[in-house]
């Protein structure tokens, strides 16, 4: 079940996704709600590694970024910020063991819902 106690111990900085939320709790976990169940970000960070697409790599990852990083869900956020770094450097790197790493992260979370 979504709460403020299971985010927390799914690695997500509840303090800090609250307080971007104004400290409103139902608000906060609607927020969370929605962005785990949005799939375009994470299906489009796929398409991009399935495809070694590293613009729309990069794009994709930061868009996930930035919603997880307004939300603290910091344990997820963490590997998307690291690929969405390797992306915007252009670098040759593992993407597909990174995806792994994100979509685990995600799993943990969406899990909760």
């Amino acid at each position: 079940m979504l709460s403020l106690d299971s985010l927390k111990s799914a690695g997500a900085d509840t303090a800090e996704g609250m307080a971007r939320c104004l400290n409103n709790e139902a608000f906060y976990l609607r927020m969370v709600r929605m962005a785990l169940e949005d799939n375009k970000g994470i299906d489009a960070l796929k398409a991009a590694v399935e495809s070694g697409d590293k613009k729309a790599g990069f794009e994709a990852a930061h868009g996930l970024k930035g919603v997880l990083a307004n939300l603290a869900l910091t344990s997820y956020l963490k590997p998307v910020s690291e690929v969405t770094e390797l992306y915007r450097a252009g670098a040759d790197a593992d993407y597909a063991a990174y995806l792994n790493e994100i979509l685990a992260e995600r799993e943990k979370f969406t899990s909760l819902l």
